[in-house]
């Protein structure tokens, strides 16, 4: 018989219970040692052959003795007659390649590789136990033990995902359940990095054994996803769907796709869909049933997006449910009742130690977070786990919701929701994302939201070690939203060791109940606004003022209104004028209903600071918004604006070091310093910060800021080949003034004044049918101050105090008048000394 210390990762045995072989015969060959070559007593460097352990396809697996640590191990041999194919030996070669690679308690571990007199060997830890396989058919998990397990699959898959792993073979063959009933994935024969799997696969392997041939499909079908069967593209997703087919079949002892012949199982994995788990038994939850068709998806966009958030999800559904008295089902002919047998005695007194053990481990992570502190911790994109796609809208908001409360703690960093929001949907393991935003901790979670319910899940994992730290649910109904957000972030900083001020509780405490489809607007508004486009804007308004329509006393729709507007204006898309009156209203509104709101405060100090040219009382709005909200990274970009402006350059630097720090990967945030680098006449740094932004998205106001730092750099000619450059992707008309500027910089006066009679003529049109649209957006706004600053620049004083007069009455970008170098040939004028005296810059 077959020796119990079976390593099933090399035994092909799927062909054997699939139906699709000989099994008596394929069974009797391997116990009789068909295969095995190399005698007990035989060396294999350091590695003394103890005996056969089983043979299949792609290997003969011995138990071996390990001279040199004294243990005992096994090692898997490639067979003579495939040692001289050169597939074979590259498949045997890459699985070890892609074993050494990984390092998980889930995962078979490898201790070293070799080859001695033509014998290729690996050597792998001894592992005894039986397979998943096996339990299924002799004892078959009851749910929650095979939830449990499914657990600790996910992590294992996790670990290899993290490293660009893709498995694509997963199934209860290559899942080993050692006698202290941990998992270990087995059998990386299959699996391909990312990097080796950019085109179609072209593979196949038989149920008879591995071969190679073109326009045929590696893995077993049963186990398959859609796309790993048409030969498309694979990637991590495709293992989760494997996994759902293997999570499905421990609960009910059959593979959701199991059919009588191969191309029906093909056929029923591309077309049909899986039976119901409440089918099978009704008392499994309806959210572990879900979770399984949510794998079990065709199409990988609709599935989970990493195995992290599967082992997350699947954590939270077991943690929901007590653990049954009875830890197996006994299945076969030889089933005895658990009372009259020795074995089912055993059985129950391994699941009180399991269930222990479970509740320890459980228990022990939980615990272990009360020993690290972070310095920064960032909340990736939350998972949309409602049944509906266009609920994702509000699952962003809730994102962002969750790190704006977070952000109100002042002992806690917070990393701005601009950095987080690229990495939704992002294959990047978790230590890459938090290194890149340079976050100790990452919280992750998912959002379900079912007509007025609304339940969130969050998690803490420490970046370094990718350990999950802590773990909770939360539901509610919709009205108590805003009370459970400041929850959630209460929560997060008790784990995480930070210290809530008295102010900060009360605040994140405060009851704010809202009217479900108000919020529902709210959420839409912002949403739709960061894109940043302005038809992107003005459709924000609208959702703004819809809400505002059905709750005139919904504070935060006012602040999303107020920053609306302010977008419009700063970005030059509106008349000031319009803008500030409309922008001024709401935030004040804002401030009416809710004193506490950073962003009201931090909107109405941009109003005085950009309109009123109320220098104190913008400064005033701007220290009280950073003491309410300390982790708002836009208040500190406007105030290291504002110091810029009144020429405090030296202080004006640790603040918008601060705005990156909380908002690392946002571009706007080169785009402010490179605008101090500019104004401070240093134009190489602020070259520098405009092409950083510029990596990080082709922002026209990256683009504008680094055409007139070329410019006044003097590098007329690469100043001339951007501007051109970004006004065929941008013709708006503040893009075409830093081309006026590259031109008149250069000396070719024609065309500057060719570009500033055109800019004229969409002044004159200005109005209520704009004139220029861009890719679906318009810009009817050309800004004085511009033009006033290229007619500068072209030695024109008179033209160019003409249009600022123009900016004066506008109130259009005076801001920057006393710093800023292109007026620095009239510097000299009264004109000019008189218009800073009107603006009354602070001395």
């Amino acid at each position: 018989m077959v020796d119990p210390y079976r390593i099933v990762e090399v035994l092909r045995v799927n062909r054997i219970l699939e139906g699709w072989g000989h099994p008596k015969k394929d069974l009797q060959r391997y116990n009789d040692g068909h295969f095995m070559t190399l005698a007990p007593g035989t060396h294999l460097g350091p590695y003394e052959i103890l005996a056969p352990l089983g043979a299949g396809g792609m290997g003969e697996v011995y138990r071996a003795r390990d001279t040199r640590l004294d243990r005992e191990v096994a090692i898997k041999v490639l067979p003579q007659h495939l040692a001289d194919d050169p597939d074979s030996r590259q498949r045997f070669e890459r699985e070890a390649k892609v074993l050494a690679a990984l390092s998980h308690p889930n995962i078979l571990a490898i201790f070293d590789v070799g080859s001695e007199n033509g014998v290729s060997f690996v050597v792998m830890e001894l592992l005894p136990g039986e397979t998943l396989r096996s339990r299924i058919l002799q004892r078959r998990p009851r749910w929650p033990q095979a939830l449990q397990m499914a657990i600790e699959i996910a992590e294992g898959l996790s670990a290899a995902h993290s490293r660009g792993i893709v498995h694509r073979d997963l199934k209860p063959d290559n899942i080993f359940l050692t006698q202290d009933e941990h998992v270990k994935i087995l059998d990386f024969g299959l699996a391909r990095w990312h990097r080796d799997i950019d085109t179609a696969e072209t593979d196949f392997e038989t149920n008879a054994g591995p071969a190679t041939g073109t326009g045929m499909v590696m893995g077993t079908a049963p186990y398959m996803s859609p796309e790993q069967l048409k030969g498309l593209r694979v990637d991590t997703r495709s293992d989760i769907f494997s996994f759902g087919c293997v999570l499905q079949e421990m609960i009910t002892g059959q593979s959701p796709f199991s059919r009588s012949t191969r191309a029906e199982v093909i056929s029923a994995i591309l077309k049909e869909d899986p039976p119901s788990l409440m089918e099978f038994d009704a008392a499994i939850p309806a959210e572990l049933d879900e979770t399984v068709k949510h794998c079990l998806n065709k199409e990988p966009n609709q599935r989970f997006q990493s195995a992290v958030d599967l082992a997350f999800h699947l954590r939270q559904i077991l943690s929901s449910v007590s653990l049954p008295k009875s830890t197996t089902q006994a299945v076969g002919r030889d089933a005895r009742p658990a009372g009259k047998s020795v074995k089912a005695i055993a059985a129950a007194i391994v699941l009180l130690l399991m269930s222990a053990s479970a509740f320890y481990w459980n228990g022990s992570r939980k615990a272990n977070v009360a020993h690290h502190e972070f310095k920064s911790v960032a909340v990736l994109p939350l998972q949309n786990f409602s049944a509906d796609p266009e609920q994702q809208y509000f699952v962003d908001g809730m994102t962002e919701a969750v790190i704006a409360d977070l952000a109100k703690i002042k002992a806690m960093k917070v990393i701005s929701r601009t950095s987080v929001m690229p990495y939704k949907n992002s294959k990047k393991s978790l230590r890459e994302i938090a290194k890149e935003l340079q976050a100790d901790a990452v919280i992750e979670g998912s959002v379900m939201r079912s007509a007025d319910r609304v339940r969130i899940t969050v998690q803490l994992i420490d970046a370094s070690s990718d350990q999950h730290l802590w773990a909770e649910s939360y539901e509610r109904d919709l009205k108590n939203v805003i009370a459970l957000q400041g929850e959630i972030a209460q929560a997060v900083a008790q784990q995480v060791r930070v210290v809530i001020t008295p102010q900060e509780q009360a605040r994140l405490v405060k009851e704010r109940p809202v009217d479900p489809e108000v919020y529902e607007l709210y959420l839409k508004g912002r949403h739709i606004m960061t894109r940043g486009g302005l038809e992107d804007v003005s459709k924000a308004i609208e959702y703004f003022q819809a809400g505002i329509a059905k709750d005139p006393n919904n504070a935060l729709l006012y602040t999303g209104l107020a920053d609306a507007y302010i977008h419009k204006m700063s970005d030059v898309h509106e008349s000031p004028v319009e803008a500030t009156a409309k922008s001024r209203a709401a935030a004040t509104k804002a401030l009416e209903l809710d004193e506490s709101l950073a962003e009201a405060h931090t909107s109405l100090a941009s109003i005085k600071l950009f309109y009123d040219w109320d220098w104190a009382g913008a400064e005033n709005e701007l220290k009280r918004a950073m003491e309410l909200d300390p982790g708002y990274s836009l208040t500190y970009r406007v105030y290291g604006g504002y110091l810029t402006m009144v020429g405090r350059y030296s202080e004006a630097r640790p603040y918008f070091e601060k705005a990156r720090e909380l908002d690392p990967l946002y571009e706007r945030n080169y785009i402010t310093e490179g605008y101090t680098d500019f104004m401070a006449h240093k134009y190489d740094q602020a070259i520098e910060q405009y092409r950083k932004g510029l990596e990080v998205e082709p922002d026209p106001m990256a683009y504008f800021g680094l055409v007139l730092s070329l410019a006044e750099r003097g590098d007329s000619a690469t100043a001339i080949s951007e501007a051109e450059k970004s006004t065929k992707l941008n013709n708006s008309p503040l893009l075409l003034t830093s081309l006026a500027s590259a031109y008149a910089r250069a000396g070719r006066r024609a065309d500057a004044l060719r570009v500033l009679r055109r800019l004229e003529l969409i002044s004159k049109q200005q109005g209520p049918a704009p004139a220029w649209h861009v890719g679906g957006a318009q810009y009817p706004y050309v800004c004085p101050y511009e033009v006033a600053g290229v007619h500068a620049q072209l030695g024109d004083k008179d033209r160019a105090f003409e249009w600022l007069g123009k900016a004066y009455r506008s109130h259009s970008c005076m801001y920057w008048l006393r710093q800023d170098p292109r007026f620095d040939s009239i510097r000299s004028d009264p004109r000019f000394q008189e218009l800073l005296t009107k603006i009354k810059f602070p001395e």
